[in-house]
């Protein structure tokens, strides 16, 4: 049910590069992870950006709305030096530059859909649309796609809507006890869960359910052991320099 890498990237280089830039996919290849997860929203210009947080501030030097901006303008703020002197001059990267380099390089993605509140419909939808259109070779060829994720119920409805051969992962933070049923609705893969509200039992009726279970953001070596022999199919980590990528 999960025919997917087991260890992810956060952010393409966890606590080892600044979150969701080109630099931060680099770091993650360094470390031989080759399958990777980033968040997607969209600029003002309806264009695709990799960046977490819906307002500017805390990754990338300015104020204000991603959705203020164009992806022109994104890519030419600092997105780098607040990590470090080394990586400034790092931008905003678009979606498309992101998917090119991972396609490049042979790195799987779990793109999460990250909507700024009020674009959920669109961003699902251009999300997905985005990818089938990158994909649309190896969708014809039967070959291991992206999976895309999301928190909103609106972005995964219309993702599916949009593109209906990518899977889709529901991201909770607390697994809702509906989750089964709403699974089954959502026509979901797989339940993308935090792992400190993850009990062993929760694992094993999620997989004796028939769903993919992944976690996020496992940062030991011992708590990832731990939950891979509670059945967890894949995680992703910040420590892409103490759990060996698999």
């Amino acid at each position: 049910m999960w025919p997917y890498p087991r260890t992810l990237a956060h952010r393409g280089g966890g606590t080892l590069a600044p979150e969701n830039t080109l630099a931060a996919l680099r770091c993650g290849l360094a470390y031989g992870y080759r399958a990777v997860e980033f968040d997607v929203m969209l600029a003002a210009d309806g264009v695709l950006v990799v960046v977490h947080d819906p307002e500017l501030g805390r990754t990338v030097a300015g104020s204000g709305a991603i959705h203020d901006y164009t992806a022109a303008q994104l890519g030419a703020m600092e997105a780098g030096a607040w990590f470090g002197p080394t990586f400034a001059g790092e931008g905003v990267p678009t979606f498309d530059a992101v998917v090119a380099y991972c396609k490049a390089q042979r790195i799987w993605m779990n793109i999460e859909i990250k909507p700024a509140p009020g674009f959920e419909l669109a961003t699902g939808e251009a999300v997905a649309s985005a990818t089938r259109a990158h994909f649309s070779e190896e969708i014809a060829a039967g070959e291991l796609l992206p999976l895309l994720s999301s928190f909103s119920i609106v972005a995964l409805e219309a993702a599916r809507q949009a593109a209906p051969a990518l899977a889709r992962g529901w991201l909770v933070e607390a697994i809702p006890s509906d989750w089964a049923q709403k699974a089954k609705e959502l026509g979901v893969l797989a339940l993308h869960c935090d792992h400190q509200q993850l009990t062993h039992a929760l694992a094993l009726a999620i997989k004796e359910e028939g769903l993919g279970l992944f976690c996020y953001t496992v940062n030991t070596p011992e708590r990832a052991s731990e939950l891979l022999a509670w059945g967890v199919d894949g995680f992703c980590t910040d420590r892409i320099d103490l759990i060996t990528p698999s």
